[in-house]
């Protein structure tokens, strides 16, 4: 299970927003200088993301705005969603392709291009309809892993003087 630190933004009746800073491993990696992944994470190494997290066995009245929070994401659920995120859009653009270069009237190229941009477009259509049907179901949504780490309201900086 992939767990995550991150701050309560917003509540909802049935759900939290939490913020996650977006964090790269990349500094220890051996082959950081010429891997594309490290370039990317140089690019947005640092952003904030908002994460939809469902309360699991807690309820959302339990938690406050700036609450610190544990969420866990299962591992199945990081490989099927890559799969359906990357994999989808990526076959239908082949098969688009294919299929538009085949029963088009156009010359070849022209019409396995829009093949292709019309597959893509259905995938990416598609991968949003699957993310909506199943923005509740709790086997695949990021969910609560305890109470929150630190409440709001409580001051944990050390003053230096």
């Amino acid at each position: 299970m992939l767990i995550e630190t991150g701050r309560v933004v917003a509540l909802e009746a049935d759900s939290l927003w939490v913020e996650t800073i977006r964090r790269s491993t990349c500094g220890s990696c051996a082959a950081q200088k010429g891997c594309g992944h490290g370039l990317l994470n140089r690019i947005r190494d640092g952003q904030v993301g908002l994460v939809r997290v469902l309360p699991g066995q807690f309820s959302p009245a339990e938690y406050r705005i700036d609450d610190e929070v544990e969420i866990g994401i299962p591992d199945e659920v990081i490989v099927r969603g890559s799969l359906v995120v990357y994999m989808l859009p990526l076959l239908t653009l082949l098969a688009g392709a294919a299929l538009a270069a085949r029963w088009l009237p156009l010359s070849p190229d022209l019409a396995a291009g829009l093949g292709m941009l019309g597959g893509f477009a259905i995938g990416l259509l598609v991968v949003r309809w699957h993310a909506w049907r199943h923005r509740n179901d709790r086997r695949l949504q990021p969910v609560l892993m305890g109470a929150p780490l630190r409440r709001a309201g409580v001051a944990h900086a050390l003053h230096v003087t």
